[in-house]
């Protein structure tokens, strides 16, 4: 084979392995769900909630627990405790967080994190505990998850002060069982500006002594 040949069968061979990747690649990105949308605005406004910044509240009436034996406020003292509002199925905004909150258990709970996923039914369904323990697993939650029957503790501690706009509230309670900072509502997901702020109130919280 003169040169000149072998020089077309190498290009005919690259161009052929080039084309094959081209169309790989094309079934793989049509082929692969593309990951969902959040609506816009997908978190409340910053400055929602802060007139309880600084505040203690009252302790939540949760009557019933999973992965977890019941828990009170009073009896955390001395801990961190970030607990979230959620609802499932039906919110985008409840699904796109929970990878920051289990992250943060996973991450934070060895140096007094307790990370607590409030939730508060919306379905048309009946209520139950076999859908609450469902949506958990499905979402991840390996931290305690509470069921806020009829929305007794979001009520008191968010809903009955003032329009708020959004349920899927977040509350980070420092040692001293005082309101570090809310999250009002919505998504928090890696680059938000929420989530940075958050994050950062949390290390706070978690050094001071």
């Amino acid at each position: 084979m003169d040169v000149e040949r072998w020089t077309l069968s190498v290009e005919s061979i690259l161009v052929k392995a080039a084309t094959s990747l081209c169309l790989l690649g094309l079934l793989f990105a049509f082929s692969s769900p593309a990951a969902p949308r959040l609506p816009e605005p997908h978190a409340a406004s910053a400055e929602i909630g802060r007139d309880l910044i600084g505040t203690r509240p009252d302790s939540w009436t949760f009557d019933t627990w999973l992965n977890s034996a019941p828990l009170e406020l009073s009896k955390l003292r001395g801990k961190v405790v970030l607990i979230r509002w959620w609802t499932a199925p039906g919110c985008p905004y409840c699904a796109a967080s929970a990878d920051a909150l289990e992250n943060w258990w996973r991450k934070y709970q060895d140096k007094g994190l307790v990370v607590i996923g409030a939730y508060h039914h919306k379905a048309d369904t009946p209520l139950t505990r076999e859908h609450v323990e469902a949506e958990s697993k499905r979402l991840g939650f390996t931290f305690p998850v509470a069921i806020d029957r009829n929305w007794k503790t979001l009520r008191t501690w968010w809903l009955n002060r003032t329009d708020r706009g959004w349920t899927s509230v977040t509350f980070l309670i420092d040692r001293t069982g005082t309101i570090r900072f809310i999250h009002g509502g919505g998504a928090y997901v890696k680059g938000d500006p929420g989530y940075e702020s958050l994050e950062r109130a949390l290390i706070e919280s978690l050094n001071q002594t």
